[in-house]
């Protein structure tokens, strides 16, 4: 499997559209809220696509997780990567925020009781973390093997 980051520029969404439509890729926008940026291209994006999060203090995994929801319903999004120091136990909270039911859950970066995210996204989303070194979901390993520059923005290809 391969994964394929793109870092692109609000400027740029154009071919972002145009390469999106040929190879799934996870975007991170540089100079705009991913989340809305994405939104914004709701009637544009119909081919699946992922997106890229840098959580902080400031944007919790529980924050995200609304996010995610809320983007899923608008384009046709089966993943997300979490970025961020806690990046295992805020992949955790995300991938028990994005379903149906009430969460009850304790770990490093979140206690959540009685929580509820809904709706939960229409089709499953594949949360995956960046630890600074590799990609993981489940057992899954990803390594960075090159990067290049393309017209929509900076790629980084995992595998």
């Amino acid at each position: 499997m391969a994964l394929v980051r793109l870092d692109v520029r609000f400027e740029d969404l154009d071919a972002l559209v145009a390469l999106a439509q040929d190879q799934h890729v996870v975007v991170s926008v540089l100079d705009a809220d991913t989340i809305i940026t994405l939104g914004s291209l709701h009637d544009r994006l119909t081919s699946p696509i992922g997106v890229w999060l840098e959580l902080s203090e400031d944007y919790s995994a529980q924050m995200a997780a609304r996010d995610v929801a809320t983007l899923s319903w608008l384009v046709p999004l089966d993943t997300v990567v979490v970025s961020s120091e806690s990046a295992e136990s805020s992949a955790q909270v995300l991938e028990a925020l994005l379903t149906n039911d009430e969460v009850n859950f304790t770990n490093g970066v979140a206690t959540l009781v009685g929580a509820y995210n809904r709706p939960a996204p229409p089709a499953p989303i594949a949360v995956w973390r960046w630890d600074g070194a590799v990609l993981r979901h489940g057992d899954e390993v990803l390594r960075g093997v090159s990067s290049a520059s393309r017209e929509p923005g900076d790629a980084t290809t995992y595998r």
